[in-house]
């Protein structure tokens, strides 16, 4: 029976505490609602409605006055009871307003504050795009003759190049065939020359030299060049004619300035040396004269080159001896006081 009374007083006592538990924590929820309902209330732009939510808390003490009438006399009664009739009149008018408005009015605000601010948003995102750059590019082409500014570095560019000319004809059993008209240019040597890549209007003149030796070859002149005139591409003309010593007689030898095309070292002149192709009879024309070989396979080869290298602004490529062509402040004897220079007219 003890036990049962325990339990039973336990179950009451543990009954108390829960629903004093429950009546705290109902009563912290609806102050924390009508915190809530405040916040929200002071948010809009309209302060009138904002001191509704107080109502609900001078609501609770409505039955003090009832306790009043039972002590006070008629008199007061019927006053106090004519103004809390109006009170609770102008109570129950007010409180059940904020009860429904407050919700609505903030979705509303809130509905209506949502659209305004994506707006902004929305619009910001394309405007950083530099989309305004491409205007300069149309003031360039009003002045278009200035986009381009091609620079010419030398007579050998933009000029293209000159076709080699035909292979000479070669003998045969037909009537129609012709003899070889070269005596002096092998075959070798016409294909050294036209295997060149000639550029047009590359070479303005042919000079014509002495070795100044009576004997040598292209050889022993390119070895002389480069190792004790100290001349990085070595032999200074782009050909040599023998005299009959170390090679034959109108033996007709191809530079290696030739078959590369690059500028000659025989003239005292970067410019010239440029534009002048360099032609050297093996022998020294101030003791001696050139042989009829020389001068005959010169005269072949200076003919090969004008039909090789094509013509000049100024017609045919002139043929110029090293003395006339020379600038007058380095003045030179080349090819010597014995060569004939009557030689020259023929071209």
């Amino acid at each position: 029976m003890r036990l049962r009374i325990r339990l039973a007083t336990a179950l009451a006592f543990g009954a108390l505490v829960a629903g004093l538990l429950c009546a705290q924590v109902n009563e912290e929820n609806r102050r924390d609602q009508s915190e809530k309902v405040d916040t929200r209330a002071a948010s809009p732009p309209k302060p009138k409605k904002s001191p509704t939510p107080k109502t609900k808390r001078r609501h609770t003490p409505t039955p003090k006055p009832k306790t009043a009438k039972k002590k006070s006399s008629t008199k007061k009664t019927s006053d106090k009871t004519k103004k809390s009739a109006e009170s609770k009149s102008a109570r129950e008018e007010e409180t059940p307003k904020p009860r429904k408005t407050p919700a609505p009015q903030v979705e509303e605000e809130r509905a209506a504050s949502e659209p305004v601010t994506p707006a902004p948003r929305a619009i910001a995102v394309p405007t950083p795009a530099p989309s305004p750059q491409p205007k300069p590019a149309r003031a360039v082409p009003a002045g278009g003759q200035a986009q381009v500014v091609i620079e010419k570095s030398g007579i050998e560019e933009d000029q293209g190049f000159e076709p080699p000319p035909s292979p000479p004809p070669r003998r045969g059993f037909w009537p129609w065939s012709r003899p070889v008209s070269y005596r002096y240019l092998t075959s070798s040597v016409i294909d050294a020359i036209r295997r060149a890549p000639v550029k047009r209007r590359r070479w303005q003149f042919i000079v014509v030299h002495n070795s100044g030796t009576r004997q040598g070859n292209a050889r022993v002149f390119d070895y002389y060049h480069k190792h004790v005139r100290r001349m990085q591409n070595g032999l200074a003309y782009h050909f040599v004619i023998g005299n009959g010593t170390s090679t034959g007689n109108g033996q007709v030898e191809v530079g290696d300035r030739w078959k590369r095309q690059i500028n000659g070292g025989h003239v005292h002149s970067d410019y010239l040396n440029n534009i002048s192709l360099g032609i050297c009879l093996v022998g020294d024309f101030n003791r001696d004269q050139p042989t009829r070989a020389q001068l005959d396979a010169t005269e072949e080869l200076i003919r090969y080159l004008r039909d090789r290298c094509g013509k000049t602004e100024r017609g045919t490529i002139p043929v110029k001896p090293h003395r006339e062509i020379n600038p007058p402040r380095w003045p030179t004897d080349c090819p010597g006081d014995d060569f004939p220079y009557s030689w020259f007219r023929r071209f």
